[in-house]
């Protein structure tokens, strides 16, 4: 049984709450046990998980937030720079899932987020263990 931690960028809960409900569902229908720990925004996530790795206590990582177009260039930087730290993290042998959404609306969100539509949490967790899985063969 392998241990996930989901670390979520809280700022728009009601579509977190959906995205948490994705994730964790993926993760206990493959068997495996998870935790949960906040973070202020996106642009935390990757330190988190990069911190959080140290430990050892973790087996898998999945960020997950949502980042809405607003009329200033700080989407981008948020979207593109959370991306960034998160592949740089999958690419020094992490197994990550992406889970950050990035919108231009909050109906785009809904749908994305919510479990019973496009369900990203449950892929972030699904692409994270299948790394985790890649991981284990090739390690």
């Amino acid at each position: 049984m392998a241990r996930v931690l989901i670390v979520e960028a809280r700022f728009y809960a009601h579509l977190n709450d959906m995205l948490l409900a994705g994730t964790r569902a993926a993760i206990e229908a493959a068997g495996h046990s998870h935790e949960t720990i906040t973070v202020p925004g996106a642009l935390e996530i990757p330190g988190a998980i990069a911190l959080a790795a140290e430990s050892g206590r973790y087996d898998a990582f999945v960020g997950i937030g949502v980042v809405i177009r607003g009329e200033t260039y700080h989407f981008e930087i948020v979207a593109g720079e959370s991306a960034r730290g998160l592949m740089a993290l999958t690419m020094d042998g992490l197994a990550v899932g992406n889970g950050i959404l990035t919108v231009e609306n909050e109906a785009q969100a809904l749908v994305r987020a919510d479990p019973k539509q496009k369900d990203k949490g449950g892929e972030a967790a699904k692409a994270a263990l299948a790394l985790l899985d890649l991981k284990s063969r090739f390690g």
